[in-house]
Order: structure tokens, then C-alpha cells, then sequence
């Protein structure tokens, strides 16, 4: 009986929500079944025609730099389906993992550790990463993403240099920098040095946010860093020994291999997606905005095509939004928020590229919302604001542009001490 009467129940659901598109005019899409389109595969090429502007060339293509300095050491791996060495330089769509690349070369791989996502980036946000063996080398993985976030003095016994190489991008809450304190962290207490190949940061053109504050620190963000933080991986790395954020007065000995012909305003499209729920240039560059909604009870895509390009929830009315889609499980979210449910919100595929955070759609959403005493996941959105005082502000009735005037004395403090550790321009 009760799966009979969800089948009805998602049944008349379906119909619904095909009816009210065909009175009101209502634009939906779907996961699955509102979506003519065929379900995302398990691939990370981005789905995006924009071409790179400039031959920008990363720190892992240029072999003839770094690999003298892996000759004859055992070699530990930190990356993930974005560690790779692009064969086209111009097109990036032909490319090989790093590591299948330096084993071919007779570098000794000792292991590989993985972060959020794990080492072929599959797993779901928040999912535990589980130890285990890459099946095409033999490798073994330690996974970062877990319940031991950093390497173990055990781990890294042997390892004579630790290369990091994961594709960033550039927001505080995006856990890749917290994995990077922690392999610093524990290669400064190993005496071990790390070499970080440096990427491109899609994000890079602007700095905003709000401050993380030290009271809510937490893997979403370790450092008081704004939300858009506007440096590469090698740079923060600087920043972290720079500003002795290891703690004990570590320094980790780092050798950065910078990337070539690449400025902080350089448009950089992603060949590869970072992680399963970002799948396109427009849903990177929206993500530092969007990103808010996951500790509120708005879904923003997830269980979609084009997640962190759209949001809604069934909260929303129907009658201050004009479109409406059903997530549902799928290739990077099994369990998505409202699963099943028709949501009411936005579509921001066709928005122009931001240079600035857009907390519009956040406060509007909250005042539109049916049930704001729930709005807010406290906890959640807190960790991802890095501060309480944001969801205050939106409660209390704050204007956006009061909202982000509060944030220009610590975003002014902050540039000026970003600028001891650029590379680039």
C-alpha cells in the first residue's frame, strides 16, 4: 500500500505541475522526469563552448620544471579528476592523470590521498571519502575526507616530497584549501616538503564577502578569510605560511611551479568539472552566491542538470516566482533537498558574469518564503557565512547594500595583506 500510494502521489504531483505550466506559463525543468534532456552521465568534461582567451598553461603541464625535482624519491599524490597534464594546451580536451603521466616516467608513487569527493571525484558533498586502491594503478588511497582530514604521521612515513595538485575555486567554503592547511600542516610537522602545482582560480576577478570569524571555524573554513578570497592555490599556501596559520610556529617548505600567462583577470573556463555539482563556468561563477542556500532550506539545483544555476523550494509561492522543477537523485546527489517535491524559484542560467557576490537572491528568497521560523539551518548557515551576524542582518530586515557595507573594513584589511603573497597580477 505504500508504494502504491507514493506512486499515486508522485503521479498526480507530475500532472499538477504540468497543468499549472501549461496555464501560467510556468518554465520547469527537472533531474529526470520534466527534462526532455538525457540524464547527466558520469563524466567531468564542463558542457560549455567558451574557449579559453589566453594559452594559460598550469603548473602540472610544465614537466620539464618539476619532474627533476621527483626523481628518486618516493612521491605521495594529493588530487583528485582535475590532476591531470593537458595533452592540447589550446582546446584542453585531451588530457592524462598526473599520476598515470609521472608513473610512466618511472617517478615512485608511494600513495595517493584524496579530499572531498575522493580521488575520481564521484562521491556526493558531504560524503564520507572511505580508504581504498585505485583500480587502474594498484595505488593505495588515503582519503582526506573522512574521519582523519589530515595525513598521519604513519601515512606519510617513507614519503620523501608531497605534490598537490587539485583545481580550486577560489570560495572559502569549498573545502580543497581546508585539505591544503592540513597537508601543510602535516608535512611542516614531518619535515617533508610539498611541491604544489599551481591552476588557474575562476574566481580570482573579485574579492567578497563576509569574514569567516574564529568563533565558527569549521572544515567549510579554517582561516579569517572573506567568503571570495581572489588567490590561486599556490598563493593561499603562501598566505597560510605567511600568516602562520599551522600553529606551533610551523612553516611548511613549499616550491610552487606558477602558471604561465595568467593574470587574476584572465577568463579561465574549467575543462574538467572540480567536483560532481559545479558542471559549468556558470555554475562556478555563481556558486559564491548561491552557495548560501545550503544552509537554508532552499535546494540550489542539486538534483538537476543545472545545479548552482537554479533554486527554489515548495516554501517559495508560486505566485512571486515563475518557474518550478522536481529534483531528484542523481550523478552527484543521491539524497537532494525537496527530493520529489516541485520547488518554485529561479533560473540564473542566462545570468551575465558576476564580479561581485549577489545576496539579492538569498534575502529575497527569505522574504518570500511561506515558512521563515525554518528558513534558516543556524548551524549550517553560519559555518558557511562564517559569521552569525549575516542571517541577523536578513531577519532583521537589512538592506544589501547595508549588509555589504559591513563587510568593507575587514574586505580592505584583508587585500592589503593579500597582496604580500601574489604571484600573479
Amino acid at each position: 500500500m505504500i508504494f502504491i500510494r507514493n506512486a499515486f502521489k508522485n503521479t498526480f504531483l507530475f500532472l499538477s505541475l504540468i497543468f499549472i505550466s501549461c496555464i501560467s506559463g510556468i518554465k520547469t525543468t527537472s533531474g529526470a522526469s520534466l527534462d526532455i534532456k538525457k540524464p547527466i552521465s558520469e563524466q567531468y568534461i564542463v558542457q560549455d563552448t567558451t574557449k579559453t582567451k589566453v594559452d594559460v598553461i598550469t603548473g602540472a603541464n610544465q614537466t620539464l620544471v618539476y619532474i627533476p625535482m621527483l626523481e628518486n624519491k618516493n612521491v605521495a599524490i594529493v588530487g583528485n579528476q582535475t590532476t591531470v597534464i593537458f595533452k592540447d594546451n589550446v582546446t584542453k580536451q585531451n588530457y592524462v592523470h598526473l599520476v598515470d603521466s609521472l608513473l610512466s616516467k618511472n617517478i615512485k608513487i608511494q600513495k595517493v590521498f584524496a579530499p572531498e569527493h575522493g580521488f575520481r571525484g564521484k562521491a556526493d558533498a558531504g560524503e564520507l571519502v572511505a580508504n581504498g586502491k585505485d583500480i587502474k594503478t594498484g595505488l593505495p588511497i588515503f582519503s582526506l575526507y573522512g574521519k582523519d582530514k589530515k595525513p598521519s604521521k604513519e601515512e606519510l612515513a617513507g614519503i620523501d616530497i608531497v605534490v598537490f595538485d587539485i583545481q580550486d575555486v577560489g570560495v572559502r567554503f569549498y573545502t580543497y584549501i581546508s585539505t591544503l592547511h592540513y597537508v601543510m600542516q602535516a608535512c611542516a610537522e614531518n619535515n617533508i616538503p610539498m611541491l604544489i602545482l599551481d591552476r588557474p582560480n575562476p574566481n580570482a576577478h573579485y574579492i567578497d564577502g563576509p569574514t569567516m570569524e574564529p568563533e565558527h571555524t569549521s572544515f567549510l573554513g579554517i582561516h579569517p578569510i572573506p567568503l571570495v578570497h581572489g588567490m590561486t592555490i599556490g598563493e593561499y599556501a603562501k598566505m597560510v605560511n605567511g600568516e602562520g596559520w599551522l600553529g606551533d610556529d610551523l612553516k611548511c617548505e613549499i616550491t610552487i611551479v606558477p602558471i604561465k600567462n595568467y593574470t587574476h583577470n584572465t577568463f579561465y573556463s574549467l575543462p574538467i568539472r572540480p567536483s560532481p555539482n559545479l558542471p559549468n563556468d556558470i555554475a562556478i561563477n555563481l556558486y559564491p552566491s548561491l552557495g548560501f542556500f545550503e544552509g537554508t532550506t532552499i535546494n540550489a539545483g542539486r538534483g538537476t542538470e543545472t545545479q548552482f544555476q537554479i533554486y527554489g523550494s515548495p516554501d517559495l509561492s508560486i505566485d512571486k516566482y515563475d518557474f518550478a522543477y522536481i529534483p531528484k537523485p542523481n550523478f552527484g546527489a543521491k539524497y537532494p533537498k525537496h527530493r520529489g517535491e516541485v520547488c518554485y524559484g529561479n533560473n540564473l542560467e542566462k545570468t551575465k558574469r558576476l564580479s561581485a557576490i549577489n545576496l539579492w537572491w538569498l534575502v529575497n528568497a527569505y522574504k518570500n518564503s511561506n515558512n521563515k521560523e525554518k528558513f534558516f539551518n543556524t548551524k549550517s548557515f553560519t559555518s558557511h557565512a562564517g559569521t552569525k551576524k549575516l542571517q541577523q542582518q536578513i531577519e532583521e530586515g537589512v538592506s544589501v547594500t547595508e549588509i555589504k557595507k559591513s563587510w568593507s573594513n575587514d574586505l580592505k584589511a584583508y587585500k592589503e595583506k593579500r597582496k604580500k603573497y601574489l604571484i600573479y597580477k
